[in-house]
């Protein structure tokens, strides 16, 4: 086979994957606390001199950490994270970071996730509000008063997604090593408020568009290659 139908194929698999991510963040643009996967690439050089081939490498996924958008809502139950940090949750996956602050709370007083997980204090237990107490108030730090009484804070977690980062669900990862945010004057907690996706949804369907039509057009260079083979391979068979 030719080089160059190699060179093109490390193209496709580079394309497929960015063609993914894309996918996936258009699909999130309206999830809340969501942050965009983004993939750096770089060329595989085969060889030296002018005998080299650049080939295409599958690529490295990120995660795009700057902040979306606030969006008020007004509910005591709805929390945005300010500053770099991040909520962390119980799941059957280990402690979870999220910025998506949609609570609830249970009959048990449990503050809890949309999906009814756990919501974690500083500490690192599950917080406990009085389920007879009415909503509870904020303040920016992160404490709970209910009836002007202190009964406890929202954890903030430091966290960077490393290369090997896990999801957990539309918008959390799973964060073994997330450590408490302790005395950040520039890190709380905005009551009444939810953190929107920091996709750019017209940004990355134009993306998407480009990036397809890119792929069809290695497609169709593959396909012209192998055609001009299969026509070199008659003509010196004859």
């Amino acid at each position: 086979m030719q080089t160059g139908l190699y060179v093109a194929l490390s193209s496709q698999v580079a394309l497929e994957k960015r063609l993914a991510t894309l996918a996936d963040n258009v699909a999130n643009a309206g999830t809340a606390g969501f942050r965009a996967t983004s993939v750096n690439f770089k060329d595989i050089v085969n060889g030296l001199g002018p005998e080299s081939v650049s080939f295409a490498a599958p690529g490295n996924a990120s995660v795009d950490t700057r902040n979306g958008g606030l969006r008020e809502t007004k509910s005591p139950f709805d929390f945005a994270v300010q500053g770099d940090a991040w909520f962390a949750i119980d799941t059957p996956a280990g402690t979870v970071v999220t910025r998506d602050g949609r609570f609830s709370i249970r009959e048990t007083g449990e503050l809890v996730t949309v999906e009814g997980y756990p919501v974690l204090d500083a500490g690192g237990a599950p917080l406990l509000l009085d389920p007879l107490a009415g909503p509870p108030e904020a303040s920016a730090d992160g404490s709970l008063r209910q009836n002007g009484r202190l009964i406890g804070a929202i954890g903030l977690y430091s966290f960077t997604p490393s290369q090997d980062y896990a999801r957990f669900g539309n918008s959390g990862f799973v964060a073994t090593d997330a450590q408490p945010v302790i005395d950040q004057p520039d890190v709380g907690v905005a009551q009444g408020f939810i953190e929107e996706s920091n996709v750019n949804a017209v940004h990355e369907m134009m993306n998407l568009i480009q990036v397809q039509r890119t792929f069809e057009q290695v497609t169709a260079l593959m396909s012209d290659s192998d055609t001009a083979l299969k026509d070199a391979i008659k003509l010196l068979g004859a």
